[in-house]
């Protein structure tokens, strides 16, 4: 390597053949099965203006006070990478005026997010996520939708080993008077002055804290979900009654505290111990009055976003791969030269019939031409004689080789390959 040669930036994973594949068919299975609930995509901008954020994320969040990337363009605004989805499709929405129209506004999207953090397995600079978010309605049957979308997409990629965690965070009529109560217990605590600071702003986040020293002082600190008004509590019943009936498995974690300030009542988040300290792989909640901080009508929200990267972290903890591992199926060699123009009318009919093709270029020999295909991964390779009637088929699996009329070779693929 010269020392002017040009790497990806910290933090920023690349993905290449042949482990793009598992990327690919883990962000599209995630995706997937929000489709088959009826969530339609959205296309988002990879930047926003920064207020956006402060206002919609939360000023005392870690996202907006310590990991944004924020710059001013050439007309001298303040923009920043998007740090998450949510505040952005709100803005779409409203915008857009898509919560006037039929509700809920049910919408999916995926795609690459910035927070400038310090890079660690699962934990990058630009991390790639799939999200949903289903606006407009209230109802805790929805909650249990969005949840139950996120536990499918991961057992479709056979990931099993996780859990998910669950909460509520209340709404506004029990809300103010536990953070009146939170305040009180931390701030006979001897905490440092930047947590007593966080205390101030946003007492839940130091229950987030993952310092040792401070879990041990807030061990007994009051939670949430003793001090729930009768409306969350029973929003929240209903929530795990509806997954108890879909046969979503969850535990309740009453410290449970997201990175994002817009949370309320139904909060979750999926946890595989196989990636350490950086368990998380997916999380989400309802977001009620968020809609209003943006400067839209008053309704509520909830949604999620599942780490692409971190699954597929995930899939390798347990052993288990996700996706083609090869880049084509069939694998076509011209034996001469003056072979080539049948050869790639042979592999355009194959692609139109669904197969995966690639095809000998460079004029090699057939020896090497036929180990060029062995490294693609192909299970069969096709060898076109010049004007010739008949195609020899033969099995990069086990060799066998057979010769089939040029007008059967196709219906002969796609019967193999079943």
């Amino acid at each position: 390597m010269t020392e002017t040669a040009f790497q990806a930036p910290k933090g920023v994973p690349d993905y290449l053949p042949p482990e793009s594949a598992q990327f690919v068919t883990v962000r599209d299975g995630l995706l997937a099965a929000a489709r088959r609930a009826g969530y339609g995509d959205v296309e988002l901008p990879i930047f926003e203006d920064t207020a956006l954020f402060a206002r919609g994320v939360g000023e005392s969040t870690d996202v907006v006070s310590k990991e944004m990337y924020t710059f001013a363009d050439r007309g001298d605004r303040s923009v920043t990478l998007r740090p998450e989805g949510t505040a952005g499709v709100i803005r779409a929405v409203i915008q857009h005026r898509l919560d006037r129209g039929a509700l809920p506004v049910k919408l999916c999207y995926s795609g690459p997010f910035f927070r400038y953090e310090r890079p660690q397995a699962g934990r990058y600079r630009q991390l790639q996520q799939v999200g949903v978010e289903a606006i407009g309605v209230d109802d805790p049957a929805l909650d249990a939708e969005v949840i139950a979308v996120a536990d499918a997409g991961f057992r479709s990629l056979g990931l099993d080993g996780f859990r998910l965690e669950l909460t509520s965070l209340g709404d506004d009529t029990c809300r103010p008077q536990y953070r009146e109560l939170l305040q009180d217990y931390l701030f006979r605590l001897d905490l440092d002055e930047e947590t007593r600071r966080r205390a101030e702003i946003n007492p839940l986040r130091v229950l987030d804290d993952k310092r040792p020293h401070v879990r041990e002082m807030t061990a007994d600190a009051p939670v949430m979900l003793d001090h729930l008004s009768d409306s969350a509590k029973a929003h929240f019943e209903t929530v795990q009654t509806h997954l108890q009936a879909l046969g979503v498995p969850f535990v309740i974690n009453p410290r449970m505290v997201r990175g994002l300030d817009y949370y309320t009542k139904t909060t979750f988040e999926f946890v595989h111990d196989g990636l350490g300290a950086q368990s998380g792989i997916g999380g989400g909640g309802r977001y009620d009055g968020l809609m209003r901080r943006l400067g839209g009508h008053d309704v509520s929200g909830i949604g999620f976003g599942l780490g692409v990267d971190r699954t597929v972290l995930a899939l390798r903890a347990e052993g288990k791969t996700a996706g083609h591992t090869s880049s084509c199926d069939v694998y076509c060699i011209p034996s001469e030269p003056d072979a080539k123009v049948d050869i790639a009318v042979l592999a355009a009919e194959l692609r139109r019939a669904g197969v995966r093709v690639d095809v000998a270029y460079g004029d090699r020999s057939l020896k090497a031409a036929l180990k060029s295909a062995d490294r693609t991964g192909a299970s069969i390779a096709l060898i076109a004689d010049p004007g010739g009637t008949a195609v020899k088929v033969k099995s990069l699996t086990n060799g066998d080789q057979t010769e089939v009329a040029r007008e059967g070779v196709v219906a002969e693929v796609v019967s193999r390959l079943g």
